[in-house]
């Protein structure tokens, strides 16, 4: 046996988009990345930090940074 070569997965690529359309495979794929992003939240390993947590980061350096000027 060889194995999947590129032009079987192509094949299969399109059979699967006649088979669930372009719209079925969009939210298919934005439902599994939710979910994903769900696990990993639950097990604390989300790498990403909230956009608030990350400004107010960047003020406090910036106030820091204001300070030090300051002195």
């Amino acid at each position: 046996m060889e194995g999947i070569s590129i032009t079987k997965l192509l094949v299969i690529t399109v059979l699967v988009i006649l088979l669930f359309g372009t719209r079925k495979l969009r939210t298919l794929g934005a439902d599994l990345g939710a979910a994903l992003k769900g696990f990993k939240k639950a097990l604390g390993d989300d790498s990403t930090p909230p956009v608030a947590n990350n400004s107010t980061k960047i003020q406090s350096a910036q106030q820091q940074s204001g300070e030090k000027k300051n002195v």
